[in-house]
């Protein structure tokens, strides 16, 4: 009988073991570089540095992003520039943790850069970055996509000091702004050849760029670009019910009342930027109200789990909400919001993997897609870094 007592006790504590191995604690700068490195073998070219937008190569993709369903219909062997321009805030945010600042500032310099400069289109003016690339036909050019690349080049300025991030960053803010008129009292549009609404995702990112680009330079005069870029976007489209933010208004006056989680994160992050910058309490209480509502609105309540689980979505709007709640961190102090990220990106990392080391896109576990997406996984990178740079 005690052989027998011996032998389950002995088999409950290896269960016991492995669950516990199962659940073990990732440190997240591993995971983000580990990942990294998986993105490149995977979906990277060595001789041009470009990246393939899905994995395995999916000959039926087509990109319904783009609003444009003749250049969507054309086959395209790389990515666009946007799930590009994933693999550059990613490894910016590994090049902000120190022990990984050199080896990713490589991997910026002779990777992102080389393949970044493909995209760069100086055959209309102002210079900007195309949607795919200069030796395929003309493709359209979006505001918002390159506000993502000036962001990019204003961070690795900031992380290196580099002159020739900010003089990149610089050049993109210059397109940018020539994206403006005053029409509906101002705004930037979403896409150069479709000026047919001004939305969110153009002008809320252009607060935090042009916020950022203030700290690069100390020019006041993104100081001020960045405020009333901030005050356009709260009155246009802001949801006085929870105050989250619509995606866009049309020149007509109709509002798109679709909400995603980048543009609440976007404007989370201007008022937390601008707090810091002008010391002006009211933005301070913008960026904690609205730190709640999007806590309550992008997060969700699943059975068995002890912590609100993101709502499925495109994640990389999830890793652009998450700058908002640092920013908010960096301010107040609060641990609340980026405490259930982790828990998040814990519980992704023991089951949202699949035996590659690629990230399913489903929360709930239901759907386990074969094929990845890069954006989707260089998500995870930057989570990850950005959470490991605060030391979780």
């Amino acid at each position: 009988m005690m052989r027998i007592f011996s032998f389950y006790l002995l088999f409950n504590i290896t269960l016991l073991a492995n669950g516990l191995q199962a659940q073990e604690k990732v440190h997240f700068d591993v995971a983000a570089a580990q990942t990294m490195k998986q993105i490149y073998h995977l979906f990277g070219n060595v001789e041009n540095q470009l990246l393939l937008e899905r994995f395995p190569f999916d000959e039926g993709f087509k990109a319904d992003y783009l609003n444009n369903t003749e250049q969507a219909s054309q086959q395209k062997k790389y990515a666009y520039l946007w799930p590009f321009s994933g693999s550059f805030s990613a490894v910016n945010a590994l090049m902000e943790l120190p022990k990984k600042k050199r080896e990713f500032q490589n991997v910026l310099d002779q990777k992102v850069l080389v393949g970044l400069a493909g995209y760069r289109d100086q055959k209309r003016l102002p210079v900007g970055y195309a949607s795919y690339l200069n030796n395929a036909p003309v493709s359209d050019r979006f505001y918002d996509d390159n506000i993502w690349l000036g962001i990019d080049f204003t961070d690795s300025y900031l992380s290196t000091k580099k002159q020739d991030y900010l003089t990149k960053a610089k050049e993109v803010w210059a397109f940018v702004m020539s994206g403006e008129d005053d029409l509906i009292g101002g705004g930037i549009y979403w896409c150069e050849q479709k000026k047919e609404s001004k939305n969110a995702c153009s002008n809320a990112p252009a607060s935090v760029f042009a916020l950022k680009m203030y700290e690069a330079t100390k020019d006041n005069h993104y100081l001020e670009e960045g405020r009333r870029l901030y005050h356009w976007t709260k009155e246009k489209l802001e949801d006085p019910n929870d105050g989250l933010f619509w995606d866009n208004m049309s020149l007509n006056g109709h509002i798109d009342k679709a909400k995603y989680s980048y543009n609440s994160g976007q404007m989370l992050q201007a008022a937390a930027l601008l707090y810091r910058l002008t010391q002006e309490k009211q933005y301070l209480m913008d960026a904690q109200k609205l730190g709640e509502a999007c806590y309550s609105y992008f997060f969700q309540d699943v059975t068995g789990q002890e912590f609100k689980l993101l709502k499925n979505s495109n994640l990389w709007f999830h890793a652009v909400m998450m700058r908002g709640f640092i920013s908010l961190f960096e301010q107040d102090h609060n641990p609340k919001y980026l405490a259930v990220f982790a828990n998040n990106l814990q519980y992704a990392w023991n089951h949202m993997r699949d035996e590659k080391g690629l990230f399913y896109t489903d929360w709930t576990l239901k759907d386990r897609k074969e094929t990845k997406g890069l954006l989707d996984q260089c998500a995870f990178v930057e989570m990850y870094a950005r959470l490991a740079k605060l030391g979780y």
